[in-house]
């Protein structure tokens, strides 16, 4: 039953996400091509410094709430309403805190950064959205916590809907792509996506709560206490990113591209590269919140062997999926990068770091599993070590070699902090890394069906010149890589039983 209940959450999570994710795309797309290159770039920074906000005022509610409320369900006399309290009492506060920050010092951040006067004047409607976003995150956690992940996946989906509709309007009949029609279409959408999606939960919570039998396991000061490692690890990545979102730019500047150009290849880099790099990695971000779910639930009870299920299958599994989309990628990068809308540049961006992808979903597994283990001073430090890597080589490399430092910065980065995690993970659940099965088979399986693909095709004289011939293709490569997996593991268990029989 609970078994059932986890794999149809994560198909549902799967093709919301995989909608939301290809209309994230569709809308950045809308938006290079509606304000120029050079407008996502302003977005993307600005999406960077209300993220920062958003973080520091919730404290990263969603993964405090949904890990410390799956403990308080693993527990006897355990109440999760009272535990959604705590968080929003804790985001509450958090948020009136930074608004105020904001509001005071609204006027010299929209003169420096967000296009003057009209830039502060918008800056003053953040704390609408920092509050009802804290909120809302809270009580997407406490579903998530609860198993009921449908909820939060259709408050996702209206959240962004309300949202990319209020960009597409604006941007349709905006006059100018300056910072502050920038500043002013963004703040608009995250406030009226925020609201939406708080209104969602609070019809959803008035109906489908869980009635506590309990009086709680946890004080505000015990929730506080708990929350604040997860909190500051969450803050200290954002901070990291923001960092080093600020600086790409301003070292392409350095290399000798123009405000323009730099603001450009920043955009394309960070509203379409990324987002295409990070799009088949969807199946993993929807297992990542029932990982987390489920391995604290798991800690909280000791039970090790189901850690230890949970840890090996994961591993395996995300570095075969993590390889195969590795290997598109890098054989189809740059004509997905012009259909999303970043050109040969975007393309070949695309390819350049497609050879990282299978660290970079590791990273998403392996953070939900520590996270989950309560292995969060670990969690910190790594990512202090990951962008201090990566900070320092943008700073080093790009105004030398342009592209090129950044792409560097992510493999340097991606690489020595997962292997990290990797490290850190096997050792504390005692799993074992077998180095053929779970790394190397899956990079010889990939390119061996990929060229019998290449065969196909060839023999059937087709090309791959466009969506479909490249769906074709990717149907055919999948196919055969499946049945490989497929095949050697019914070969395998035979085997197994060959030699338990031998052995009695």
């Amino acid at each position: 039953m609970m078994k059932n209940r986890i794999i149809r959450d994560t198909i549902l999570l799967t093709i919301m996400q995989l909608i939301l994710d290809s209309a994230a795309l569709f809308l950045n797309g809308f938006i290079t091509r509606s304000l120029g290159a050079s407008a996502i770039g302003i977005f993307s920074l600005m999406g960077s410094f209300l993220g920062l906000a958003g973080i520091i005022s919730n404290g990263n509610a969603f993964l405090c709430t949904s890990r410390l409320i799956s403990e308080e369900l693993g527990k006897n006399n355990g109440n999760p309403n009272k535990i959604l309290f705590h968080g929003i009492k804790l985001c509450t506060i958090l948020s009136l805190g930074v608004s105020a920050i904001i509001l005071l010092f609204a006027n010299p951040i929209g003169k420096s950064f967000f296009g003057g006067e009209e830039g502060s004047f918008l800056l003053k409607f953040m704390p609408v959205s920092l509050i009802t976003g804290a909120i809302s995150c809270c009580f997407k956690g406490y579903f998530n916590a609860c198993r009921k992940s449908s909820y939060v996946a259709f408050t996702d989906v209206a959240e962004f809907i309300v949202r990319a509709a209020v960009i597409v309007i604006m941007t349709t009949f905006s006059v100018n792509n300056n910072e502050s029609a920038v500043c002013r279409i963004m703040i608009t959408s995250v406030i009226a996506g925020n609201v939406t999606a708080l209104i969602f939960m609070l019809v959803l919570f008035s109906l489908k709560r869980i009635r506590g039998q309990g009086r709680g396991t946890l004080s505000f000061r015990q929730y506080i206490s708990f929350a604040f490692p997860i909190m500051g690890g969450s803050i200290l990545t954002s901070v990291l990113s923001s960092t080093n979102d600020a600086l790409v730019p301003f070292c392409l500047k350095q290399y000798g591209d123009s405000t323009e150009q730099a603001l450009a290849l920043f955009g394309i880099f960070e509203a379409i590269v990324i987002p295409t790099l990070f799009f088949p990695s969807v199946v993993l971000c929807s297992i990542s919140g029932i990982v987390v779910t489920e391995s604290a639930r798991a800690t909280a009870a000791g039970n090790s062997e189901r850690i230890q299920i949970i840890a090996s299958r994961l591993i395996r599994y995300t570095i075969i999926y993590g390889v195969f989309a590795s290997a598109v990628l890098i054989r189809f990068g740059r004509p997905i990068g012009e259909l999303c809308g970043g050109g040969e540049t975007g393309g070949n961006m695309i390819s350049a770091i497609a050879p990282v992808v299978p660290f970079i979903y590791m990273e998403i597994i392996l953070e939900a599993m520590i996270k989950g283990m309560g292995l969060q001073a670990f969690s910190s430090l790594n990512y202090l070590a990951e962008y201090v890597i990566r900070i320092s080589i943008v700073l080093v490399t790009v105004p030398q070699i342009g592209f090129a430092g950044i792409a560097l910065s992510y493999y340097a980065s991606n690489i020595i902090g997962n292997t990290l995690r990797l490290i850190k993970l096997i050792r504390h659940t005692k799993v074992k890394f077998r180095l053929f099965s779970m790394l190397l088979s899956p990079i010889i399986y990939a390119f061996l069906t990929m060229s019998v693909s290449d065969i196909i095709f060839r023999l059937f004289s087709i090309t791959c010149g466009n969506a479909f011939t490249i769906s074709l293709y990717l149907i055919i490569w999948l196919t055969l890589f499946g049945g490989v997996y497929i095949l050697s593991h019914i070969l395998t268990s035979v085997e197994n039983k060959k030699l338990f029989i031998v052995h009695n």
